[in-house]
């Protein structure tokens, strides 16, 4: 099926010079339209939608600059080519300043239309190119839009199964009798909920790819003091955070090592039916660089070692290496003090 011939507006107060410039543009495959002034133009462009208009300069009553000037300010305004009999450059980069695809000086001979036709020809080629990039644009947003929408699903079902294992994990540690055992279960529990709150960060939230820390901290703070917390050994968790938004990954690492250090903070750093406070520090270094920071003022670290079977602080290093960082302990603090500085 042949394409449709490309319409073109061509406004002249020459009439001479308008019935010539319409034989040679219809010669060349174009369909024309003629306009005498700069208003029987905008009137005829706002009644037909034309692929492209020429317009001459020097016109009675509203010349073509004007004319350009009003068809530019109208919605999605076809490319103009300006047709002048002047020479002078002032004119051309007026005209190209208010919005001109291109310029042709006029002349009486041959080769004007042929400068016409092929100005016509480059500024439609433009035109068509504008047109596929706005449309290339606009499926690129619409495939975005349905990856976040099946990114959000992803995560909300992550989610949902991560909170499934955990359930699972808190029943068989209900059931078990071996103290050592139910302890490990319910460390692992631990875990998987500092992982799962990550993911429903990820699908409550306007980002599929990163995490707010100070909100997701804020949640897995809540929910650790929820466990070790007791009216008899009270563990004030309290959580100081500037705005840090970190990749997935990286969330989750820094979601584990919170928990950990926590977690042994509310185990051993005060004595049984003794209150305690455990402190998380949050603070942006620089541009690109964190500093995190977890601290109780308890019995500190035998030979600079946590208690318990060494787990945690394996989870430690090796989330801390996953974030190319290490986390040092503060030997002049009283209690413990752990730091960890890394990229954002």
């Amino acid at each position: 099926m042949a394409e449709p011939l490309a319409s073109i507006l061509y406004i002249d107060d020459d009439e001479g010079l308008r019935r010539l410039s319409r034989r040679a543009l219809e010669r060349r495959g174009y369909r024309v339209a003629l306009a005498a002034t700069g208003d029987e133009g905008l009137a005829m462009a706002a009644a037909e939608a034309f692929d492209l208009i020429a317009i001459d300069h020097y016109m009675p009553g509203k010349d073509g600059l004007t004319t350009l000037t009003e068809l530019r300010e109208r919605p999605n305004p076809p490319p103009v080519i300006y047709v002048t009999g002047s020479e002078e450059s002032a004119i051309a980069v007026a005209a190209l300043k208010a919005g001109a695809a291109d310029y042709v000086v006029k002349s009486v001979d041959d080769g004007f239309f042929d400068l016409l036709a092929r100005a016509i020809e480059q500024a439609l080629a433009g035109g068509r190119l504008l047109a596929e990039k706005d449309a290339a644009e606009e499926q690129l947003r619409d495939s975005n839009i349905r990856l976040q929408a099946l990114l959000h699903e992803v995560n909300h079902r992550v989610a949902n199964s991560l909170q499934l294992v955990s359930a699972f994990v808190h029943m068989q540690s209900r059931v078990l009798a071996d103290g050592v055992a139910k302890a490990a279960l319910d460390d692992t529990q631990r875990r998987i909920a500092a992982i799962a709150q990550v993911h429903k960060r990820l699908y409550t939230s306007d980002s599929v790819e990163a995490v707010e820390l100070e909100g997701y901290l804020g949640s897995l703070v809540e929910e650790l003091g929820e466990t070790w917390s007791t009216p008899d050994a009270p563990r004030h968790i309290r959580l100081t955070a500037e705005p840090v938004r970190l990749l997935t990954d990286k969330a989750v690492a820094i979601g584990i090592i919170v928990t950990e250090l926590v977690t042994n903070a509310c185990k051993y750093a005060y004595g049984p039916g003794t209150a305690g406070e455990v402190r998380i520090d949050l603070r942006r270094d620089g541009d690109d660089r964190f500093e995190l920071r977890v601290e109780d003022d308890g019995c500190g670290m035998s030979e600079g070692a946590a208690k318990g079977t060494g787990l945690g602080s394996k989870l430690i290093g090796a989330m801390a290496t996953s974030l190319k960082s290490t986390v040092e302990y503060d030997p002049g603090h009283m209690g413990v003090r752990a730091v960890l500085n890394a990229a954002c």
